[in-house]
């Protein structure tokens, strides 16, 4: 399936800014939305974009979409379904992610992540050094000129917990070129120098849900624009399957679906590369010794939910002078936000001869140059003549695995057949967390896929035939159980999901909530998709009829979360688009249905998508709504002589015109629904 790709090139600005723009009324109904939090949330957000990634595009074309004629600056056409999913849902998550890990600053800078030193130490250069010429020749891998490069970018590999995204200096919106029709591209665009968060007021701490997160977006974004190959002369996508064997240059064809998309794939893997390799030498916890190091080192170790760093001093290429673990729990949320990300990244670097399913533009990226191939003998089937390696693919499956044993070994429960929110590292507690639970199912399931040699990505609904390997079996075995364990033990007698189960004292709890439904449904639809057994649709199909009857609140346009209240934070909002996606995607009504509640009609569902991303995301209001601020990418051109800071006539403010002194990144930040 092809997707529209985005661009951010400055020559592909001047062709994106060229949109004719159309003011759109306020939805104000009344009802607030009123921001109750101004810090910003890695994990939560991280998690959100890559749903709202999913939900976009991907969905829309999905559901018979013609991408081609979508145009950012004309708000809710040709529908308000089409224009919310294909433009905002996915431009935002875009945007998100590369605030994140190469504008804000909010981590530690790739000069110093571990795969660049070991490159400039054999090399005999500087890492800044290093670094540099890395990325002139990743460009010149895709066919992007080196001087097309974004300057003063931060570029991270690895993020911290939390920040302050309301910018500490003016942003620069000066014009760097003209655009069409009075629209110019700002500065800022091309120069992220003035896109820097305040380093003083960031959560210098390590949490897996937090770097894990931004893995995950950046991992899926990396599939999506190295997945195929490119002409180098026209630029247009070419099918990887089609080109012979041989180097691709000799063929006139470059990595990645476009010059400027293949670019910055070759960063996001880069980033993810140097991650996992971090990750896997230095932040594995041994409870005995309650220290942080290899994984090598520590034979049933595990990653801890939070490890403080101090840094060495650097303020441009901030890296680590130490690290002290300050809590050494063990959580699910942590082990799920890592599992899921390192299988996309697996199954783009799977290198093992008997997948039968490898994307051969992968296989190109990972083949020597620009992306180390691993050794032969960690490819076979054979796993005790694996021997140590820093290759994408080894450290790739090194960390996979030792979170997946973790996942199995401190957090789930066989008698229960569920699985525990968290462990002290030696014994596991009593509580079982609906939403966490249901999303370790579809971790799982991405597991299986990626071990098992099955598409992963946008692909990931794909059937194949796989490898079957022990891990993929497990990781069924546990779904399945933790499916029926939902199904038996966590639905109350009005059809609605409950919170909890505590183990101990073998009880449901009695409260319900919208995060509740949420990781039910997905566990279970989840469930149905590794079985195709029937009964775990059906369940789903039946929660979310049921979530939408009893939590819909029409005065308020939005789900109740906790009992009357509609507090909503990342988390929530992703989980709420990602349902609204496997309703759409699994769960209408069809032909086929003995029962076809009006809920889930596919008109019913996009009306309900469209409603709460525009009120709740949005915001009825400039300075409402969850998304902080935006840009062009949706619609909110730069004009001269134009300084509204809202040129595009929505609910969502340009970045220097968002709250704070200065400006707000576009982020998404806690809100409260009221009437």
């Amino acid at each position: 399936m092809k997707w529209r790709k985005t661009t951010t090139g400055a020559a592909a600005m001047s062709a994106l800014l060229a949109v004719s723009v159309a003011a759109a009324g306020c939805s104000n109904d009344g009802a607030h939305v009123k921001v109750t939090d101004y810090n910003f949330d890695t994990a939560g957000n991280m998690f959100a974009y890559a749903e709202f990634e999913l939900s976009g595009e991907p969905l829309a074309e999905s559901l018979g979409v013609d991408l081609d004629v979508l145009d950012a600056g004309k708000i809710d056409e040709p529908t308000a379904f089409d224009y919310k999913a294909g433009i905002e849902s996915y431009e935002y998550s875009e945007e998100g992610m590369y605030e994140v890990v190469e504008k804000s600053g909010l981590g530690l800078h790739l000069a110093n992540g571990p795969a660049t030193a070991l490159e400039a130490k054999a090399a005999g250069v500087s890492n800044n050094e290093l670094l540099a010429s890395r990325f002139q020749h990743m460009a010149e891998s895709v066919g992007q000129p080196a001087e097309d490069i974004q300057q003063n970018m931060f570029p991270t590999f690895i993020e911290y917990a939390s920040g302050d995204p309301q910018y500490p200096q003016p942003v620069d919106t000066g014009k760097f070129a003209d655009g069409e029709d009075g629209t110019y591209i700002p500065n800022y665009q091309v120069n992220f120098a003035s896109l820097r968060w305040d380093r003083d007021k960031m959560k210098k701490q390590l949490v897996p849900a937090a770097y894990g997160g931004a893995m995950l977006k950046q991992s899926l974004w990396a599939g999506d624009f190295l997945g195929n190959l490119h002409d180098a002369k026209s630029d247009e996508e070419v099918d990887a399957s089609t080109a012979k064997e041989g180097p691709e240059g000799g063929q006139g064809l470059k990595l990645g679906v476009s010059s400027v998309d293949g670019m910055q794939g070759m960063i996001l893997t880069d980033e993810v590369w140097n991650k996992l390799l971090y990750v896997r030498d230095n932040l594995f916890y041994n409870a005995s010794a309650k220290s942080v190091g290899a994984l090598s080192a520590s034979s049933g170790g595990y990653l801890p939910h939070a490890v403080d760093v101090e840094e060495d001093g650097s303020k441009d290429f901030a890296g680590v002078k130490s690290l002290k673990v300050s809590d050494g729990r063990s959580l699910l949320q942590d082990q799920w936000l890592m599992l899921w990300p390192a299988s996309e990244f697996f199954g783009m670097a799977d290198q093992r001869p008997a997948n039968p399913n490898r994307n051969p533009a992968f296989a190109r990226v990972f083949d020597g140059d620009p992306f180390p191939a691993a050794p032969a003998v960690n490819t076979d089937a054979d796993d005790a003549n694996d021997v140590a390696s820093t290759d994408p693919y080894t450290v790739a499956r090194d960390v996979l695995l030792a979170v997946f044993d973790n996942v199995k070994n401190r957090h789930w429960n066989e008698k229960a057949g569920a699985f525990v929110t968290e462990s002290d590292g030696a014994a596991q507690g009593a509580q079982v967390d609906t939403f966490q639970a249901g999303y370790t199912i579809e971790a799982l399931r991405m597991f299986e896929r990626a071990i098992d040699g099955l598409p992963v990505g946008y692909a990931n609904g794909e059937a194949a035939e796989g490898v079957k390997t022990p891990q993929g079996a497990e990781a069924k075995d546990m779904i399945v159980k933790q499916a029926d364990f939902i199904l038996n033990s966590l639905i109350n007698k009005d059809g609605l999901a409950v919170t909890g189960y505590d183990t101990a004292k073998g009880e449901a709890s009695a409260d319900t909530s919208l995060q509740a439904q949420i990781g039910a449904i997905r566990g279970l639809t989840s469930a149905f998709l590794v079985t195709e057994d029937e009964k775990y649709r059906d369940a789903a199909r039946k929660l979310y009829a049921a979530m939408d009857e009893k939590l819909w609140d029409d005065g308020l346009q939005a789900y109740k979360t906790n009992g009357d209240k509609a507090s909503y934070d990342a988390f929530t909002a992703g989980g709420v688009s990602a349902v609204f996606r496997l309703a759409l995607e699994h769960l209408k009504n069809t032909s086929g249905d003995a029962d076809a509640p009006k809920a889930l009609d596919q008109s019913a569902i996009q009306e309900r998508y469209v409603t709460f991303f525009k009120h709740v995301v949005n915001g009825p209001k400039l300075d409402e709504g969850m998304q902080a601020s935006e840009f062009w990418d949706t619609g909110d051109a730069y004009k001269e002589g134009d300084d509204s800071g809202n040129t595009d006539g929505d609910t969502v403010p340009q970045i220097q015109k968002g709250n704070g002194e200065h400006g707000i990144a576009p982020i998404l930040l806690p809100v409260e629904v009221t009437d």
